[in-house]
Parts: C-alpha cells; structure tokens; sequence
C-alpha cells in the first residue's frame, strides 16, 4: 500500500501585520515537510486547491513545482484539483510541465472540491455543478488520450483539430477520480476505468464499502480489470511518539478548526466526545501512535475490500511545524512498513 501526506497549506489567519512573511515562511516550512516525506520514504505528497484566506493552495502546481525540485522520488500529486472551475487545457498543460519537471512524479486528483468560493471567483454557477465536471473531466481526458484535440461543450469554446502541448514524459498522466459520498461519482469513476480517491473526514469509514462496490462493479461490467480499479482513501490523521501525545497534540487545533468551518455550514460546535467517538476503532480519525494507526489502516482497508493508498491530512490542526516533521518521520519510520508488512 502507497503511504503519504495530503496538505491544504494552512495559512497563519491572525492579526499579524506583515502577513505576506508569514506566509512566505508558511511555504517555505511546507516545502521543508515536502522533502521531510521524500526522505522518510514515503510515496505520495499531495497539495490541495483552495481559495480562502486560511489556506495558500490556491496555484497548486507552483507548490508542486517548487517541491519538484527539491525532491528525488516521492510522487507529487494535486489533493483535489477542483476541475469544475477550472480549464482542463491548463490543468493538463500544468500538470504535465510538472511531470517533466520532476521526472515523470507527477498525478493528479480531480474533484469538485468541499468548498464553493471557486465558482464565483472564475464565473461559473453552482447550479451547474455537476454538469461543469462531467463536461471537464470528459475533456480532460480527452487531451490525456490525444496530442490533438477536436471537442465541442456547453460550457467552454470548443477545439478543433488543436494540438496542446507539453506532453507529459509519463506514457499516461495517472488521473484519480476524488469522491465524497456521492453514489453517482463512485459509478462514474469505475465506468472510466479511473482509480478512486476517497475522501472520509467524518462517520465510519465501512459505511463507504456499499459506495467502493459500485464503484469495482460498475468498472467490471465497462470492461475494466480489477487491477486497475485502484481505491485509495484520505483521512485525518497523525502519528505521535504516544497516542495520548497525538490526540493531546491534535484536539485543541482540530476543535477550533472544524468548529469555525461548522459555523458556515450549520454544524454544531466540536466536542471532545465527539473527538473521541470519530477517533474509535471504526471512526474516520486516525490519531494515535504508529502501531494504533497502523492498525487502524489495516482495519479501514479490509472494510473496504482492499485499498491501495492512505494519505494523511494533519495540517489543518494548528500543529507546529516540528510536530508535523515528526509526525512524517514516524509515519516513515514505523507506519509505513508496519501497514505493508501485512
């Protein structure tokens, strides 16, 4: 199983005066937990696409890039791209510049994303959600396949007969298909033949094995071996020396962030009750130490019939820049070979 980090490139959001150093530094610290991964074998890192003040994953290939460069082997990918809002000449043309870049690393994961700023800030109506990534990722797709292109949409002018360029050094840029709990997206990720990445930050993560069974038999019945059919599963998740350290480290940041992101969506606020349940042996959590969290992957992947990937989203919990390196480490360190020596 591929072990790696995701990150939304959390922001300082305070009343600092000189916010464009801290952010500055923000990146820099991100670059440095990037290489952190690199070097502690891990296999994937994954950079978010964001357009709020709290995050600065707005321009992700840049982070990407920049990572690109200070890395040997570790895969880079997007954790989403949010393709609805977005051009897929330019996602394919950015991506595959990245794939150059770092020598063939590169992925992406297309989505719609969890939040919605997106859409007003490029032009597009939220009514026309789903339609806008049908459309896209059918094109998207589409350039992946060929050199030349001639496409015709609803939504953006068509092409004809027009080349797009760079191509990317990998014979196939891997495109993931980013899901939620959305039954249709399951369905449409296995008619393509794409592999699934599965996004489970709240609930039981076995309630989502009726959603990942759609997704494998919708991908056989279009002809599509099992093998390709690849399930991989994002989650929050961190690895401290103890798992009272991590849920001690964890909690405070992790209440106030989702407490505050509750209040835009009518959630109620987070409580250490709640905490604690998600952080049981079937909640979506993953807090603890590395035999706990090793365990708890194992555990996830056979409820779901088998995943081939587990990235770790552990950003978004205020965590000092130290306690995230060490986090990365001992998910390296221990992890890792633990989850695939089973």
């Amino acid at each position: 199983m591929e072990i790696g980090i995701d990150s939304f490139a959390s922001a300082s959001v305070g009343n600092d005066v000189n916010t464009a150093t801290k952010s500055m530094e923000a990146l820099e610290l991100l670059l440095q937990r990037i290489e952190c991964a690199d070097q502690s074998g891990l296999d994937i890192f994954g950079i978010g696409e964001h357009h709020r003040k709290e995050f600065l994953d707005s321009a992700p290939t840049m982070i990407l890039s920049a990572a690109a460069a200070r890395t040997k082997r570790i895969r880079l990918t997007s954790a989403v791209t949010v393709l609805s809002a977005a051009d897929p000449v330019r996602v394919f043309q950015n991506f595959a510049t990245l794939d150059l870049i770092s020598k063939g690393r590169a992925e992406i994961v297309v989505g719609r994303g969890s939040f919605t700023e997106s859409f007003p800030l490029f032009g597009y109506k939220l009514n026309d959600y789903n339609e806008l990534f049908a459309e896209k990722l059918n094109l998207l797709l589409e350039i992946r396949k060929h050199e030349t292109v001639t496409w015709q949409g609803k939504f953006r002018p068509a092409l004809t007969n027009q080349s797009i360029y760079p191509r990317p050094l990998q014979n196939e840029l891997p495109i993931w298909l980013g899901v939620g709990g959305t039954p249709e997206s399951f369905v449409r990720a296995g008619k393509l033949g794409l592999p699934l990445m599965v996004a489970v930050i709240g609930g039981e993560t076995h309630r989502f094995r009726p959603l990942v069974d759609l997704y494998r038999e919708a991908g056989l019945k279009a002809g599509h071996a099992l093998e390709t059919l690849k399930v991989g599963l994002h989650s929050l998740g961190y690895v401290g020396k103890t798992t009272q350290e991590a849920i001690d480290d964890f909690y405070p940041g992790y209440a106030e962030t989702f407490t505050r992101i509750g209040k835009e969506r009518g959630w109620p606020p987070v409580t250490r009750q709640h905490f604690d349940a998600q952080n049981g042996l079937r909640g979506a959590l993953l807090i603890g130490s590395a035999e706990d969290v090793a365990a708890k992957i194992i555990r996830h992947s056979e409820a779901l019939g088998g995943i081939n990937r587990f990235t770790f989203q552990m950003d978004n919990a205020a965590l000092p820049h130290h306690k995230l390196i060490q986090s990365i480490e001992l998910i390296g360190k221990y992890v890792s070979p633990m989850v695939n020596k089973q």
